[in-house]
């Protein structure tokens, strides 16, 4: 009975393919204690161990990187449940691939038996098309396990997210990956035969190279064990080769961390725009976390740009939002647009020189008491103390300028923002010369 339910392209949930598979499909983890990483989706107690530990599985969106187990997990899933595994991508799959897996569905399920419907790239199917997925998975004919690099919160409709339970997975870690690695060059039954001599260091470029996805390094070493042959050795050369990349010597937690991120932020400061694009593909190769990237652009945009162009603070923060929405190898493109605009830019660090001022000025005398007049008078009381008693409402007076003092008395006429007069900040120069002019105050104070 069983054979005769996959006779249409379907695979059981524990297939591997045969010794001419692909290493990355033969060392595909077969069981929880296999699996590499995921652990904050997998941990004692958590709900998706326990559905599979269970054997009662229920529909799930699988969001995360390429390489991070999705497919792994959702035949885990299926074998633990003991059900049929029908496995179909979006990209090729259309209404009537979707209308057979269903009908097979049925079939099992007149005879006590459960499909677990894998679909990979869920995000490919249009909304109708994901409609129809809906009765199946409301009466419980399919456990649905989608699969998507896509954030299913923009490309998944709202109907089938609220009938599946999402799990976000994370790109696996180095030292995740290079213990994939060194399992496929142990392993007798599923590993290469004979393994080829590595070199750590290759080994360790290969895993940190990947950026966390298990399937591009599996190939790779695949590539460069066929490269030397079984007498061989896989140096970082060959590793090098197999990846199609050069091994950037790059520590991600040590001096040339700290030296690319100040050469991005000298050049950017310096308007180099080829010297930031540089110093930003060499912090991607190397496997830099593209979030600290973003990180300091947001930093950057205001305290080298400022108000001379205040845009560039939106475009910071938003390619800090598209890191985080798209993640890697796309955030790179949001990440080069961020790093052209502030190059670009006009330079200003007025704003951040005059907050210098101001908290050495807070520093050295103490922080002096606001006129009453500026002072809460939001309690009972107040008036009786002075508080807010004479405050003049700007939004009142002509042009909406009053003369009236805000800084305390012991600060005196000193002035802590000056203004470039470079990009927008040549506008903000003026009026505030206006502004100076209507509170009587010191042009060059």
């Amino acid at each position: 009975m069983t054979d005769r339910l996959f006779e249409g392209g379907e695979s059981g949930p524990g297939a591997e393919g045969g010794a001419d598979a692909p290493l990355a499909v033969r060392m595909r983890p077969r069981s929880l204690s296999d699996l590499a990483g995921q652990e904050h989706l997998l941990a004692e107690g958590s709900a998706l161990r326990t559905a599979i530990e269970s054997g009662e599985p229920h529909s799930m969106v699988l969001y995360g990187p390429p390489g991070t187990g999705k497919t792994t997990i959702a035949r885990i899933v299926a074998t633990a449940a003991d059900g049929a595994f029908e496995e179909q991508s979006a990209v090729n799959a259309g209404r009537a691939e979707v209308r057979a897996v269903l009908g097979r569905a049925e079939e099992r399920r007149r005879a006590g038996r459960r499909t677990v419907f894998f679909l990979d790239e869920i995000h490919r199917f249009n909304k109708a098309q994901q409609d129809a997925l809906l009765p199946a998975v409301e009466d419980g004919l399919v456990t649905l396990i989608g699969a998507t690099t896509e954030n299913p919160f923009f490309e998944v409709n709202s109907a089938l997210l609220s009938r599946s339970q999402i799990y976000e997975l994370r790109p696996l870690g180095d030292d995740d990956v290079e213990a994939l690695l060194r399992r496929a060059l142990t392993d007798p039954e599923r590993g290469l035969d004979p393994p080829p001599a590595v070199d750590d260091e290759a080994l360790a470029m290969l895993a940190d190279r990947a950026g966390g996805d298990a399937r591009a390094a599996l190939g790779a070493l695949e590539r460069a064990a066929a490269t030397v042959g079984p007498e061989g050795r896989i140096t970082l050369a060959v590793a090098e080769d197999a990846l199609q990349r050069k091994a950037v010597q790059y520590d991600k937690s040590g001096d040339k961390h700290y030296d690319y991120i100040s050469a991005w932020i000298k050049s950017t400061r310096a308007s180099d725009v080829d010297a930031s694009l540089y110093y930003l593909a060499a912090m991607l190769e190397g496997g830099e976390d593209p979030r600290f990237i973003a990180r300091r652009m947001v930093i950057f945009a205001s305290e080298d740009i400022g108000n001379a162009d205040p845009q560039a603070l939106v475009v910071a923060t938003s390619v800090g939002a598209a890191v985080d929405r798209v993640g890697l190898p796309e955030c790179r493109l949001n990440l080069a647009q961020g790093a052209v605009y502030l190059s670009l830019a006009p330079k200003s660090n007025a704003s951040y020189a005059g907050l210098l001022a101001a908290e050495r000025h807070v520093r050295e005398h103490g922080a002096g008491q606001p006129p009453a007049a500026l002072r809460s008078a939001a309690y009972p009381g107040a008036k009786e103390l002075g508080r807010g008693i004479g405050y003049e409402y700007p939004h009142d007076a002509p042009g909406g300028l009053t003369d009236q003092r805000a800084l305390p008395e012991s600060v005196g006429e000193t002035r802590f923002y000056e203004p470039t007069g470079r990009g927008f900040e040549a506008e903000l120069a003026e009026r505030l010369e206006r502004i100076r002019r209507v509170r009587g105050a010191p042009e060059d104070a």
